[in-house]
């Protein structure tokens, strides 16, 4: 009996020593995942974002009126919001790390051809394909972060989406020197052969989740197409897509804006705004470790982010000097990029990690709806009227309309 018991005690012991064991790796691997989705996430908004760090002094050598400078934008986020649809789907199907390196290697390859654009409807055609290209990183992203993380999800969401501030500071630190010196076309083709690169990275060391994650492999169509029907998921999605009207509005037309309106250099409107991105650097993880907390409503928070960011963008309007600019741009980045691990953080309590990747994509999709019309609108309103107040207060609307949106949201979705 004393035999059987020590047995029944090894084998005890030794189940709580694999389960241990496990626990401590995924606990450490956890942080390398996120940082290869952080990473894939940087280099694909930097690729996004290059064109608008110098749009303004390429776009007058290519022969592009004022208005269409946000052309090449618009169709990146046109490929981008098509991708977001069928990527979402596929990424809960294929796995988090297939799609992130379905959409990385594509990508390098046509932000590498996007150097030898002549024309506009050469620019366009490859900025669509690209936004094409991406389009699933974002959903892979979010497939692979609720799987490794989950009672400090939300801290997660803001260390990764710090890569799209980062990326806005990178950009524009970088990319209009590095343009000046070696020219533009090598910029890009620089900016495709790391994105090509990283691809195999994601594809070599990246796991889907971790070994003792009892989930089903495989999600129903049927249960993808339920959250078209969830009444949470549609309001983030329309208080998403007002947030990012504005921010990648104001991503693709801060600097030519502050360029054309008040002659600043484009190095110097580049500097502008990687404060601008430092701002958001250091919002983001820190409203996303604030939502993690208990008693911490994810809700109120989005709502005051959004308003605040509406304030701050009439507050940008109204500045004129170098010296203003530099004052309110860090203040802007945080409102303008904070709202976004909250909203994700939610989008993931809502779906849950099962179907992390098909909620992200498809409200993404509606999120890059306004991405992908913001730029041409205000380019529409500035080419017309030539008012910064004015193409600012266009943007403003959009952040206005996600704080109307909010309201309705449900104040207790569970958090998984």
């Amino acid at each position: 009996m004393e035999k059987n018991l020590a047995s029944s005690g090894d084998v005890s012991s030794g189940v709580w020593t694999a389960e241990t064991s496990a626990g401590t790796e995924a606990s450490s691997y956890r942080w390398v995942a996120l940082f290869i989705v952080w990473a894939a996430f940087l280099l694909s908004y930097i690729d996004r974002v290059a064109w608008s760090t110098v749009a303004a002094p390429v776009g007058a050598s290519l022969g592009l009126e004022v208005a269409l400078l946000g052309a090449f934008v618009t169709a990146f986020y046109v490929g981008y919001v098509l991708a977001n649809v069928v990527g979402g789907i596929l990424t809960d199907l294929l796995g988090g790390r297939t799609m992130l390196t379905l959409a990385l290697l594509p990508l390098g390859v046509f932000t590498f051809c996007f150097g030898f654009t002549h024309s506009l409807m050469t620019g366009i055609v490859i900025q669509l394909a690209m936004g094409f290209a991406a389009g699933a990183d974002y959903s892979a992203g979010m497939k692979i972060i609720p799987a490794w993380f989950t009672r400090d999800r939300g801290r997660a969401m803001g260390i990764y989406t710090t890569a799209t501030s980062l990326a806005v500071i990178i950009a524009n630190a970088v990319v209009p020197s590095f343009s000046a010196q070696h020219g533009w076309s090598n910029t890009f083709r620089m900016l495709g052969v790391v994105t090509f690169a990283w691809g195999f990275v994601a594809l070599l060391l990246l796991k889907n989740r971790p070994a003792n994650d009892s989930q089903p492999a495989r999600n129903s169509v049927k249960e993808m197409l339920g959250l078209l029907r969830n009444r949470n998921l549609i309001i983030l999605a329309i208080a998403g897509c007002g947030g990012l009207w504005a921010t990648v509005g104001f991503g693709a037309w801060g600097n030519a804006l502050m360029t054309r309106q008040y002659g600043i250099a484009p190095v110097v409107a580049g500097s502008i705004i990687a404060s601008f991105g430092i701002g958001a650097m250091i919002a983001k993880p820190t409203l996303g470790w604030i939502s993690d907390l208990p008693g911490v409503s994810r809700k109120l928070m989005s709502i005051l982010c959004l308003l605040a960011f509406v304030v701050t963008l009439l507050v940008f309007g109204n500045c004129s000097t170098t010296a203003q600019f530099y004052l309110v741009a860090p203040i802007l980045g945080a409102f303008s990029f904070g709202y976004l691990p909250v909203l994700m953080a939610q989008v993931s309590d809502a779906s849950g990690k099962r179907l992390a990747g098909a909620s992200a994509g498809w409200t993404n999709a509606v999120w890059q709806m306004g991405s992908a019309v913001s730029p041409l609108a205000v380019g529409h309103v500035y080419g017309n009227t030539h008012s910064f107040m004015l193409a600012l207060l266009t943007l403003a609307v959009g952040p206005l309309v996600g704080v109307c949106a909010m309201f309705f949201v449900s104040k207790h979705i569970a958090r998984e």
